[in-house]
């Protein structure tokens, strides 16, 4: 198992490279996802990378794709390498524990968030309109307040290096028709639900996430990664206390370093110093290992 910045799979066809992950066409039906260990923060990506982050961001969607699987199909094929097609074998160092064969499906053209705790942009909308994407809230609530119910909120999919945007349900309803809103609405709201219970019971809240759907011969399945330190909040549950920002276990601690250089958030970032690359490195295995129940060698 090795350290993946970047992959050049030669047998295959790149599809695309995102901040992420890198993603081939393996047949008509079939793709491979390679999560690396590239680290993006406020939509750039990073100049080093998070050692086996990419294998730790795997592990977690797999582990929650299994748990789930009762309630929403997904794209899995197979996560074995051992089974992977034969091309793919001289690859196997990189590969594994971070690569995914599975079904192309086409992605809904929105990201499916999920808020359960006002904080980060919600907490910025709240207090100068008192909603947050457009759901109108009770007065004084505190940063960090866990929402009486958990609100849909989607957004646009921007493409790399551009901002995703809130948008409207009505607007959803325009992309994706109001059948089709109202059962991705459903699923990632139960999704969520039954996810931030389990996560509780671990002793980490899961304050907001987002998810990825797509449709395969007409059937929505659930997509791309799940409940991750790179697509949700995740707080300890010891010593949470609304009104103040919550310590994470997700790429918070790297935004807050990040805030805190003289870097506008544009392209080049600031280099990342040893330090802060082991404590970004050491939040998302403590995340992995708390929510499973499981170690991971590294």
């Amino acid at each position: 198992m090795q350290v993946v910045t970047s992959t050049d799979i030669k047998e295959y066809p790149l599809r695309s490279r995102g901040k992420v992950r890198d993603i081939y066409d393996i047949d008509e039906s079939t793709l491979l996802i390679v999560t690396t260990d590239r680290m993006s923060a406020f939509d750039v990506i990073m100049n080093e990378p998070i050692p086996y982050k990419g294998v730790i961001l795997n592990q977690i969607t797999l582990f929650w794709m299994d748990r789930f699987a009762g309630l929403v199909k997904n794209h899995l094929v197979e996560r074995d390498v051992d089974r992977f097609p034969a091309p793919l074998q001289a690859y196997r160092d990189m590969l594994e524990g971070r690569a995914v064969l599975v079904r192309k499906a086409k992605p809904l053209p929105i990201e499916c968030i999920v808020r359960g705790h006002i904080t980060g942009s919600g907490w910025k909308d709240y207090k100068s309109s008192g909603k947050v994407c457009g759901y109108s809230l009770p007065a004084g609530l505190l940063e960090s307040a866990k929402l009486e119910k958990a609100l849909f909120t989607p957004s646009t999919k921007a493409e790399l290096g551009e901002h995703d945007e809130n948008i409207t349900l009505a607007q959803a309803e325009t992309m994706l028709g109001k059948d089709l809103l109202d059962k991705v609405e459903r699923l990632a709201l139960d999704i969520f639900t039954q996810g931030r219970e389990y996560a509780e019971g671990r002793g980490i809240i899961i304050a907001d996430t987002k998810f990825e759907f797509g449709l395969v011969d007409g059937e929505l399945i659930l997509i791309d990664e799940v409940l991750t330190p790179d697509s949700s909040r995740f707080w300890p549950a010891a010593g949470y206390a609304p009104g103040k920002g919550q310590p994470s276990f997700d790429k918070q601690y790297l935004r807050d370093w990040l805030s805190a250089q003289p870097w506008d958030k544009t392209p080049p970032p600031p280099a990342l110093p040893a330090d802060v690359i082991a404590e970004t490195r050491k939040k998302y295995l403590e995340a992995y290992e708390i929510l499973t129940g499981r170690t991971l060698s590294l």
